[in-house]
């Protein structure tokens, strides 16, 4: 479809041509316009009022079922060729069209309203001189906008000026890349200087050239010109749209990119038309159902000239032929009306029964109370209705993991002090207790600074703290101190806290709680409120974290003069600069760490040293002199930090936990039982990653390797790839194998499948962000997909918005399996709109993932339910729908077609027309739909307990093309019965007062009769699980076509309608003898019993997966809903690291004396209004209000 409407484009002459360079100017509108720059609307709906009808009905053409009735329409419009009127063809087509039509079109108008809602935000831009409040459509590109705290950033800007001091502004970029951490971004000097004076703003002319629109998040190159002097531009000055202004009073910017042309945008990837592997398979067969159909009419046409010049001659006394006619053209138009009357092997009702199908299944997921979280009052929903089959198919799951399977919430779960281990609950016996939301909690109400939302069981760490332990206190007093968090007082009594990474969020809530309130700090000083009493340190120095040290430092002074260094870090790092001493004390705390890691938590190590004064005096002389030198300033810095950094005191460890979702190690269990491989690809840190990988069980210390592949070159990643592939499987051949077939509509695609290798054991495979921009280079992607599907598990870190749509797409090309993805943010809509199937969690994230996926809910864990239970069903539901329909119509067919041996092939009808209308419309449809959206083989308890269930969905066994063949054979020996059984019980037939009975309506109505039985006891055999609804149907359909039968074949509809109603009297003559009757359960009996036979041969010598269940629930009660069991305790030798989202250059900024330089303060809004629980509103846990306290000693 793109296609067609970029040469539309070309034709109306407006193809856009290729940008090699922005050019812009501020406050220059004319100037802008001429370059033609896209405005901030955004478009993510496929239709507009004048496209929708042509668009629309190209797509449903393409379906070639839908051009086949088109066809069929217009044949019936030639009188010499149509027996059946047209409107039989014309009603069903525009139903069908009309119907998905009306379909479509809901979809796209939910689409512009959400595109409206965005596109109507309103924001203050500068123009003329004044700031107005527009709407972000029409927002230019080089407007000057301004932004205020909590805002969404309207489009990519070059920041201007901000409320910060040092021209800093504080941005969340959850949308962009899943983090959650508060990212810094800084103005130009130049540009700074005009902070808020709308003046100076008004007057700015500065010009901006800079790269051309592109998807790269993390770089950004530009120049700005101003004044005649050039100033350089890179990634830390822009603001990108989705990002979200926090913490930061105000901010200006120039608009660079906008609308379609922002970063954003650019990654979130083109919308398609998604289509199920069972339509596409569709088309196929209806390709070759009109080759078969073309067959049968060509043999009765050859027939039919046959026997127009070997009998014909002989009719043509008393039935002329008309003007013209000859055996070759009767021949020839009687092709045309085979064409006409075969027409049921593919019926138009076969394509309206599928769309009320799926749209019946797509209900059952909106209605499904067991996907309803009733925290957000978020139902599931299915937003697009023609996947739901599908989603019984998925081999290869895609998952984000921010706010997929995390709650974005860090907790202070437990510790270690000084070798005792503090946070878990033990029993009389020992035995470790569940901790419940109905465990006590601790009572910190004798501390008012204490934060009411902080939660902690273990009573007695609060007692060691309170009774004055000396360790305790000092391992609550380095949390408080040793950090980088920056406290902001809204108003009067009122502090805020400014954690740049979620950890120390969590570690100094912590030590607020325990007594030890970090207040206030100076470039100079850190203000503690400890144990109720107001402590000023002196701030020395601070020893900045970065990845290869792994660790900081603080060096205090105390009020009494003392000297002392606090240190955090890996516990691998701290414990190689540990004095000799605490080596006991060191084996005790590693036994600590290895539960905790074993539990999934991310650990740091904490540890003092007392400093002499005069070794301090110089040391900081040294270090003044290091961090002033021009060249080799880091490699100084780094000699000084390891020579203070040594013979340090262990304090102990802490336990911080990532939050996952409810339920997430359950439902990746249960998704790994039922054969689906599960990748996370995220935009986080690898140590995060490979954490949450342990916590919900999808790295294993089970597993017999976990490879790291992190190489930052082609070569190197290669060999890194190469080496893990060869570990894994040695005998393996060096080239992959990589088998090509044909596929599709007309055989006209070439599909190249990678083949599964075999490996023994369970693997993981952990892959860095620059790794992977290598590993899907041509070259290299064959060797990494290999690589990848031989491990159970595949875990992608810093990956950009556009490698995950890259990864979802290079599994689809060469496994041919169904793939799905699900995330929660904006970084996700690009793999999300890749994969066959895109699930969106309706998270703190905001709506984009949501607004782009075909299902969505608001928990990881109702995953399972939608694919094991909804998921399946729907695909087998699906299956017997098709299975049955084109049994049903091919009987009903082939009857015709033998029947034409009899007739002269003279395109004779067997049955009534208005039998033939009525068959599909009336007699069939309402049973073959109640099988189809209420039959299920087993529940949905049963279908969690055996997850092996779903694996016949994954390898297509249900239907595809041999179970089409078995279909047309099944139907082929139906039709012999239907048509012969009756002709040769009533050819010599007589009634009981000797009259002929073997007319041509008594045999029509005997054989239509029988064929109506007949395919509702095969659907009766098909029905796993009966309702009220199904009985109903079955019984009712059955008594509705006498009912007619007999009210069409009366006196009285002869009379009045003599042409439309010619089979007068024959039911009621036909259907009061025995023999036919007799003859009717004969047919029935010859139809089912080898079906019945062959079935049950088949259950005891090859029974299924779902026999082997059906046959055990039989015997069995109903399996009890899981109990929700403790996780087990799993002793680990692998540990988390550091503060994984924390970043380098922090302890610069809180130690600048110009960070407290504030502007003149105004009122700000609150950074998180809500009054409930974090947790209940799934916000960051981070952000802590306290009371002010006085400063006079409060006793504990």
């Amino acid at each position: 479809m793109e296609s067609v409407v970029s040469n539309f484009g070309q034709l109306c002459g407006k193809e856009k041509q290729q940008e090699e360079e922005r050019h812009l100017r501020a406050n220059d509108r004319p100037f802008n316009l001429s370059y033609h720059y896209a405005n901030n609307a955004i478009r993510t709906s496929k239709y507009n009022i004048f496209t929708f009808l042509p668009l629309n009905l190209f797509e449903q053409f393409r379906r070639l079922a839908n051009a086949y009735f088109l066809f069929l329409f217009i044949l019936q419009l030639i009188p010499q060729i149509s027996s059946l009127s047209w409107f039989t063809t014309a009603v069903p087509l525009i139903l069908v069209l009309a119907i998905t039509a009306v379909k479509d079109a809901n979809d796209d108008i939910n689409r512009h309203k959400s595109d409206n809602q965005v596109n109507n935000r309103k924001v203050d831009v500068l123009i003329d001189g004044v700031l107005r409040s527009e709407k972000w459509m029409n927002v230019q590109v080089g407007d000057i906008i301004k932004l205020e705290n909590n805002q969404f950033v309207t489009a990519d800007l070059l920041l201007l000026s901000s409320s910060e001091p040092l021209n800093l502004v504080y941005i969340e970029t959850a949308e962009l890349d899943g983090e959650t951490n508060l990212k810094v971004k800084q103005a130009l000097t130049i540009t700074g200087e005009m902070g808020d004076n709308i003046d100076a703003l008004a007057g700015f002319t500065g010009e901006v050239r800079c790269e051309p629109p592109n998807n790269r998040l993390d770089k950004y190159k530009g120049t700005l010109t101003l004044n005649g002097q050039t100033y350089a531009l890179d990634n830390d000055k822009v603001l990108l749209r989705g990002c979200t202004l926090r913490n930061t009073e105000w901010c200006f910017g120039l608009v660079i990119f906008g609308g379609p042309d922002t970063k954003l945008m650019q990654n979130s990837g083109k919308t398609t038309f998604k289509r199920t592997s069972i339509d596409h398979l569709m088309n196929v067969l209806v390709l070759c159902i009109f080759g078969f159909l073309g067959a049968m009419c060509s043999i009765l046409a050859i027939g039919n000239a046959i026997w127009e010049v070997r009998e014909g001659s002989v009719f043509t006394a008393f039935l002329p032929r008309e003007q013209g006619v000859n055996a070759a053209l009767s021949s020839f138009l009687s092709f045309w009306s085979y064409v006409i009357i075969l027409n049921t092997v593919v019926p138009i009702s076969l394509y309206v029964s599928v769309e009320i199908i799926r749209l019946g299944n797509s209900f059952y997921i909106d209605w499904d109370r067991k996907m309803y979280y009733p925290k957000n009052d978020t139902p599931a929903q299915a937003r697009t209705t023609t996947l739901n089959e599908e989603l019984g198919q998925i081999k290869y799951i895609f998952s984000d993991k921010t706010g997929t399977l995390t709650q974005n919430i860090m907790t202070f779960n437990k510790c270690s002090i000084n070798g005792k281990a503090y946070g878990e609950l033990l029993d009389f016996s020992g035995q470790r207790v569940e901790i419940t939301d109905k465990t006590e909690r601790v009572d910190f109400s004798w501390n008012h600074m204490a934060d009411p939302k902080f939660i902690f069981h273990d009573h007695s760490l609060m007692e060691t703290v309170r009774d004055g332990n000396p360790e305790a206190q000092a391992f609550f007093r380095l949390l408080a101190l040793c950090h980088t968090v920056m406290p902001e007082e809204k108003k009067e009594g009122e502090l805020y806290y400014q954690a740049q990474s979620p950890d120390e969020g969590a570690l100094v809530t912590a030590a607020r709680n325990f007594g030890f309130a970090f207040r206030s700090r100076t470039p100079e000083t850190i203000t503690v409120m400890e144990m109720g009493k107001r402590v000023t340190y002196e701030l020395l120095a601070v020893l900045d974290f970065n990845n290869v040290r792994k660790r900081m430092s603080v060096i205090v002074c105390s009020p009494e003069g003392k000297l002392t260094l606090y240190c955090k870090g890996a516990d691998t790092i701290i414990y190689e600069r540990l004095h000799p001493s605490c080596n006991k004390l060191m084996e005790v705390t590693t036994g600590h760490l290895n539960e905790y890691a074993g539990d999934g938590l991310r650990t740091l190590v904490l540890a003092y040293k007392d400093l002499d004064k005069g070794y301090m005096e110089e040391w900081k002389q040294r270090h003044h002199e290091a961090s002033t030198v021009m060249e080799g300033r880091e490699e100084r810095l780094d000699e000084l930090y390891e020579e203070i950094e040594k013979d340090l005191v262990l304090l102990g460890a802490t336990a911080v936990e990532d939050k996952l979702q409810d339920g997430v190690p359950q439902t990746i269990e249960q998704l790994a039982k039922a054969d689906m491989k599960i990748w996370v690809l995220t935009g986080d840190k690898q140590e995060t990653a490979e954490n949450i990988g342990y916590s919900c069980n999808m790295l294993r210390e089970e597993m017999k390797d976990v490879f790291v592949v992190a190489a930052n070159t082609a070569d190197g990643v290669k060999e890194e790839l190469q080496n893990a592939r060869r570990k894994m499987c040695p005998e393996a051949a060096e080239e992959p194998s990589v088998n090509k077939s044909r596929a599709g509509l007309f055989w006209l695609q070439i599909t190249e499948t990678l083949q599964d290798e075999k490996v023994d054991g369970e693997y993981g495979l952990v892959i860095n962000g620059h790794s992977l921009a290598f590993a899907l280079e041509e070259n290299l992607q064959l060797e990494l997909l290999r690589t990848a599907c031989m491990c159970q598990t595949v875990i992608c870190c810093r990956v950009t918005p556009l490698q995950k749509a890259q990864v979802v797409q290079l599994v689809k090309k060469y496994k041919q399996a169904v793939t799905l993805a699900i995330g929660d943010g904006a970084n996700d809509v690009s793999m999300i709109k890749a994969a066959h199937i895109g699930v969106g969690i309706s998270g703190q994230e905001g709506m984009q993932a949501v607004l782009s996926s075909d299902f969505s809910f608001a928990q990881f864990r109702y995953l399972q339910r939608l694919l094991l239970v909804h998921g399946r069903w729907s695909y087998l539901r699906m299956c017997k729908f098709l299975r049955y329909f084109f049994y049903k119509n091919f009987t009903f067919t082939f009857v015709h077609f033998w029947y034409a041996f009899f007739c002269g092939f003279s395109a004779q009808t067997v049955y009534d027309e208005w039998f033939i209308t009525m068959y599909n419309l009336v007699y069939t449809a309402l049973p073959v739909l109640g099988m189809s959206l209420f039959d299920q083989d087993v529940n949905d308890r049963w279908s969690f307990q055996y997850p092996q269930l779903y694996a016949p969905g994954q390898l297509n066994l249900y239907f595809n093309k041999k179970a089409f063949v078995r279909c047309m054979i099944h139907s082929c020996y139906s039709s012999l019965i239907v048509l012969f059984i009756p002709w040769a019980a009533m050819r010599d037939t007589v009634r009981d007062d000797g009259k002929d009975i073997a007319d041509y309506q008594s045999f029509a109505l005997l054989a239509q009769t029988c064929l109506l039985v007949v395919v509702n006891i095969q659907l009766c055999l098909d029905t796993h699980y009966w309702t009220a609804v199904n009985q109903f149907f079955v019984w009712g359909s059955l008594a509705a076509y006498f009912a007619i039968t007999f009210t069409m074949y009366s006196n009285g509809m002869f009379f009045i309608f003599t042409s439309s109603f010619p089979f007068v009297g024959t039911a009621r003559n036909s259907l009061n003898q025995p023999n036919v009757w007799l003859t009717l359960f004969l047919t029935t009996l010859l139809c089912i019993v080898p079906v019945v036979a062959f079935r049950f041969i088949l259950i005891q010598l090859r029974p299924t997966i779902n026999d082997k269940v059906r046959h055990k629930l039989r015997k069995e009660a109903l399996p009890a809903p899981a109990p929700r069991r403790p996780p087990a305790r799993r002793i680990s030798t692998r540990r988390s690291g550091y503060a994984f989202s924390h970043s380098q250059g922090f302890g610069n900024l809180v130690t600048s004396r110009r960070f407290l330089l504030k502007r003149p303060l105004k009122s700000r809004s609150l950074l998180f209004t809500q009054t409930d629980s974090p947790l209940a509103q799934n916000q960051p846990q981070h952000y802590r209000t306290i009371a002010e306290e006085p400063e006079e000693s409060q006793s504990p």
